[in-house]
């Protein structure tokens, strides 16, 4: 559920990186390099792979010793927390990035389709996601994702685009398993767009369904 902040203070949350304390040194610039190489080998590796995947596995396509990973990141678990918070922090910037400049009317309906799209490419997330010992480390970066879909939800209600009682929980639960879905089901996008236009029809407010579908038996639908 490419489903995508980290906690308060932690790397990624523009506007929460805590000042180092004087004479603190701060990482070389390879160091910073070999960082961001195994974080790309290990996106690439638990997508091919998925999260049994090894962290031999991502040395070996990062091009640097197991050593380097295990300094970086002690376990494969701390590995993949990261990876966790990237997607996160990536998916929570977009979502204020909309509440702040999006059109009300469709902002919600497009990041929904965006984010089962990329987790249908990205295997690695839908992976994590099913881990729960992984969603538990990253519960903090869970519910700035939340917090953010709460924003961009009322945005959208107060435009008259999606129906007074839905909540931030419910759509990101239809998120997850949709993300879920299109995974292991194997959607093409064909049938990811279908299926969330009935979803979408929920979300909206009585009256204003878009996907109106033939009666079983009528003309134009398979009995």
């Amino acid at each position: 559920m490419t489903l995508p902040n980290p906690s308060p203070g932690g790397p990624g949350v523009p506007g929460t990186a805590r000042p180092s304390p004087p004479g603190a040194r701060r990482p070389r610039a390879d160091a910073q390099r070999n960082r961001a190489r195994i974080l790309a080998a290990a996106e690439a590796v638990f997508a091919e792979k998925g999260p049994s995947a090894s962290t031999d596995e991502v040395a070996a396509r990062a091009d640097l010793a197991i050593g380097t990973v295990f300094k970086h990141f002690p376990t494969k678990q701390a590995l993949q927390q990261v990876l966790m918070k990237d997607l996160l922090s990536d998916l929570t910037r977009e979502v204020e990035a909309l509440t702040a400049d999006g059109d009300p009317a469709t902002s919600l309906f497009g990041f929904m389709t965006r984010t089962v799209e990329q987790a249908a490419q990205k295997k690695t997330v839908v992976g994590l996601l099913a881990d729960t010992g992984v969603l538990v480390q990253v519960a903090d970066s869970l519910r700035l994702l939340r917090d953010g879909l709460e924003g961009l939800l009322a945005r959208s209600q107060q435009a008259g685009a999606v129906r007074e009682d839905a909540r931030a929980d419910e759509v990101l639960a239809l998120l997850t398993g949709f993300c879920q879905g299109a995974l292991h089901a194997r959607w093409d996008r064909d049938l990811q767009h279908r299926t969330l236009a009935l979803v979408f029809d929920g979300l909206r407010p009585p009256g204003d369904r878009r996907s109106a579908r033939p009666a079983a038996g009528s003309p134009g639908r398979a009995s």
